[in-house]
């Protein structure tokens, strides 16, 4: 990233309140805080013109529906984070239907959220995906499409595990044959990315599976997943969760 990333808030609760300075300091970025109110967050996306919008959901005049549909009609392409009091796919999904690129749930930390920031911020200005000797161009529908599945089958957006598996699911959809080799190039292809291990890459990709499993909607993974709650296999593996979903929207675009 080049420079300082601006960063407009208007969210006054002790995550961000509480050494707030060193924490945007140690992540680069130069912040500003506003109230929480919708009207006031548009003017300051307007003077200010913020690289990322941090907002909470529920804001007194406007709330974060109306602040991303009003920023829409005036053409200010700022990525939006909003922060949600309740954990609810109701408001989940309509935090992203009206263009949230990310949502976090309180409470939260401070830190691993600016971490989250900077990493998809720096997937849109680099806008690829790599695997050993390829360049992926991102292809911001399919994107969408894969934040969306996730959300719905229960992947909690705030851990590392669902980067990862929406990394692989792209990777995977682009290029099919990487399934037959998740420990040999599609593991180290995201670890690559992040500057971690292939390992640590696994787990959090397993962690990630056994969370939507414990939290999940049981129709919408028995939509994705059926032959696996059938059976009572358990949870799929990491390789088999990937294969499905990439599967099915390989399908899906073919038929479309």
């Amino acid at each position: 990233m080049k420079g300082k990333l601006k960063i407009l808030i208007a969210e006054d609760s002790a995550e961000f309140k509480t050494g707030s300075s060193d924490i945007f300091a140690q992540k680069g970025f130069e912040e500003k805080f506003c109230e929480k109110d919708g009207n006031k967050v548009v003017e300051n996306i307007c003077t200010f013109k913020p690289d990322v919008v941090l907002m909470d959901m529920f804001m007194s005049n406007l709330d974060g529906v109306g602040v991303m549909h009003k920023i829409k009609n005036i053409q200010m392409e700022q990525p939006v984070f909003v922060i949600l009091s309740l954990d609810s796919v109701m408001l989940q999904k309509e935090a992203l239907n009206a263009g949230a690129a990310y949502y976090v749930v309180k409470p939260f930390s401070a830190d691993d959220l600016l971490e989250r920031i900077s990493e998809l911020i720096l997937c849109r200005e680099e806008s690829t995906f790599f695997s050993d000797s390829n360049i992926y161009s991102m292809d911001h529908q399919l994107e969408i499409t894969i934040t969306e599945i996730l959300h719905q089958i229960g992947v909690p957006a705030h851990i590392k595990g669902y980067h990862y598996l929406r990394d692989s699911i792209i990777i995977s959809v682009k290029q099919p044959e990487i399934i037959n080799a998740v420990t040999k190039s599609l593991y180290p292809s995201i670890a690559k990315k992040y500057e971690t291990t292939s390992s640590r890459v696994e787990r959090a990709i397993r962690h990630a599976i056994e969370v939507a499993w414990d939290r999940g909607d049981v129709e919408i993974l028995n939509a994705y997943f059926g032959y696996t709650i059938h059976n009572g296999r358990g949870k799929p593996t990491n390789s088999e969760f990937i294969a499905m979903i990439s599967d099915r929207l390989r399908l899906h675009k073919k038929i479309a």
